[in-house]
């Protein structure tokens, strides 16, 4: 497979919250607002990437009887890194991330691409699969941060000194939306508009 094609795989056709339907937790809870959406998908591309890169120069050395409690190693191992970057550094988006933050180690995502791509591949596409899964987690989770953010508090960026009120001070919030149920909700959404995009594209190219 073309890496081209390995990058559009992971962004569209197995994107990993709209069609693969993984690592849901984090998402319903985190994408209050496009910062907290952008922020957690980024996080995710960095371990996504390293842990798919060790995992693939360690992919003969590694037994198959512990193959995935070395995995979790992995990935806990860069978790823990970013974990202490971000308490050193940013400590505003650590706070924001939560509990949510550590469970990255445990999100389907991550360990599934290891699984069955890393494990079998060379480091180049491997690589290139764990950042296609990652943007394709951090577009849909940025994208509906935004929408939750504009819907439930009227504003983009908020919590930071470039905050956009785009409505105007007379708006009239619907909190529902940076709630759990309009986190489902419109999730449900994404979803299915997503997937009659997609059919619509695949029954185009097979004409």
């Amino acid at each position: 497979m073309k890496l081209s094609e390995i990058l559009k795989n992971g962004i569209f056709d197995e994107n990993p919250v709209l069609v693969q339907l993984v690592g849901l937790c984090s998402v319903l809870a985190v994408s209050t607002s496009f910062i907290n959406g952008l922020s957690m998908g980024l996080a995710v591309i960095f371990v996504l990437c390293c842990s798919n890169i060790v995992v693939s120069l360690l992919r003969k050395v590694i037994p198959d009887t512990i193959r995935i409690p070395a995995f979790i190693v992995v990935i806990a191992t860069f978790v823990t890194i970013l974990e202490m970057f971000l308490n050193a550094y940013l400590e505003s988006v650590y706070k924001a991330l939560g509990i949510f933050l550590p469970l990255i180690v445990v999100n389907c995502t991550i360990l599934a691409r290891a699984e069955s791509f890393a494990s079998k591949n060379k480091l180049i596409p491997s690589l290139v699969d764990g950042l296609g899964m990652g943007l394709g987690f951090t577009l849909t989770l940025s994208i509906l941060g935004a929408v939750r953010e504009l819907l439930g508090k009227g504003t983009l960026l908020s919590g930071t000194a470039a905050e956009i009120n785009v409505f105007g001070e007379g708006f009239q919030a619907a909190g529902i939306w940076v709630a759990p149920p309009g986190a489902f909700i419109l999730l449900g959404i994404f979803i299915a508009v997503f997937n009659v995009i997609m059919k619509k594209r695949k029954a185009k190219a097979a004409e």
